[in-house]
């Protein structure tokens, strides 16, 4: 059976929600995990399919893949479902508790890290190699998505700015519409769930609902990039202390700026900025006009630990011009504080008068770290991954 991700279809429709009757329109074409300037996905591809947009369709086609799993002609699938049968009639003939109630799914929420696969956790995989369903974001990659198998039911419900496949709601709705079926579901998050993730607000929904949750933690961007371009998020006498930020305003928008960050502006603590790339020339004038200096080093990082990684190096004060130039995009992540000069990149920028880093055309590596690299230079082995995974598992 092939793994089959559900994308937009060529045409656009209004959908219907699941919930509150909302409805909102799809744009045209094929929508990616990856920004529009890569190419679009091929339809034959096993990753992509035509979209069953509602929650009803989504649910039959699991139910139908689930029953093509279950017919399947090999031996040893038939003999699991000859033991499966077996332990339906003895749970059927037992007695029944009075206030039994439908047997509910496990939804597991999973950080895949800053991008580079050989970032993920042991637990991350196993779980991907076992799962019914996936519910995956925009920003996980397709080298993760290959660690899934096959017989896995794949739903892409990524978002970017100024566009949702589906709302916060919706992606509520189908975790808990797969979890009714019995399902165990993965929803897999960049980053770590519990950072920006938006993994509390899942979390919340489901167990008042009688759903167990178990969440995965990831290597947040925050940690991960750092460490790819060489910079100590905290480092005595330069750092005492490290902030997260989003460039978010509370409601979910990128117009305003959070009064918070005024209180930032402290020289010995690094900031560190989540999808702050619309709002850097706010968050620069906030940061100066609180007294931080125009000088203090920065660096804007576009798909850290990826091939694709590239690194604008320059001071707080030039940064936004400089990030216009290279014209970095989505998703970017942003490092404010001194300790930023201590990366090899910073020195080679200064040395060479230019504020961009980013690998040779060509090379597999991302640009401007300390290891060269986020996987070292190695190719990555998706069945090498899974294989360690299963033996870390005891399977």
């Amino acid at each position: 059976m092939q793994c089959a991700a559900l994308h937009l279809s060529a045409a656009p429709a209004a959908v219907r929600a699941p919930r509150g009757g909302r409805r909102f329109a799809r744009t045209p074409g094929p929508l990616r995990r990856l920004p529009p300037s890569h190419a679009a996905p091929d339809s034959s591809s096993d990753w992509y399919q035509p979209n069953a947009s509602s929650s009803d369709d989504l649910l039959g086609l699991f139910r139908e893949r689930r029953q093509a799993a279950a017919a399947g002609p090999a031996k040893e699938q038939q003999q699991q479902q000859q033991r499966q049968q077996q332990q339906q009639q003895a749970w059927r003939q037992a007695p029944a508790p009075a206030d039994s109630a439908p047997r509910l799914g496990t939804v597991h929420l999973v950080g895949t890290g800053p991008g580079d696969p050989m970032l993920l956790t042991l637990r991350a995989v196993q779980l991907m190699q076992s799962v019914d369903v996936v519910l995956y974001d925009r920003l996980v990659s397709e080298d993760i998505l290959r660690l899934v198998h096959p017989g896995a039911l794949m739903v892409y419900v990524g978002k970017q700015k100024g566009f949702h496949t589906r709302t916060q709601e919706e992606i509520h709705d189908l975790l808990l519409a797969f979890a009714g079926q019995g399902a165990s579901v993965l929803r897999l998050k960049g980053g770590d769930p519990y950072v920006f993730g938006r993994g509390g607000e899942e979390v919340q929904y489901l167990e008042a609902r009688g759903v167990a949750v178990r969440v995965v933690p990831g290597i947040t961007a925050a940690s991960g990039i750092s460490a790819e371009l060489g910079i100590p998020l905290t480092h005595r006498a330069l750092a005492t202390s490290v902030r997260f930020l989003t460039g978010h305003s509370r409601e979910g928008g990128e117009s305003d700026l959070d009064d918070t960050v005024s209180a930032c502006a402290d020289p010995h603590t690094t900031l560190v900025v989540y999808m702050g790339l619309g709002t850097l020339p706010a968050l620069a004038a906030r940061l100066a006009a609180a007294g931080l200096r125009a000088g203090t080093p920065a660096v804007a990082v576009e798909r850290g630990t990826t091939p694709e990684q590239r690194a604008v190096y320059a001071t707080l004060g030039e940064l936004q011009a400089e990030v216009a130039a290279a014209r970095l995009a989505s998703p970017t992540l942003i490092i404010i504080g001194q300790v930023v000069a201590l990366a090899p990149g910073w020195a080679r920028t200064r040395a060479c008068g230019a504020s961009l880093d980013a690998p040779p055309t060509g090379s597999s590596s991302g640009g401007g770290g300390s290891n060269s690299g986020g996987s070292g230079g190695q190719r990555f082995d998706s069945g090498q991954a899974v294989r360690l995974a299963q033996s870390a598992g005891g399977r």
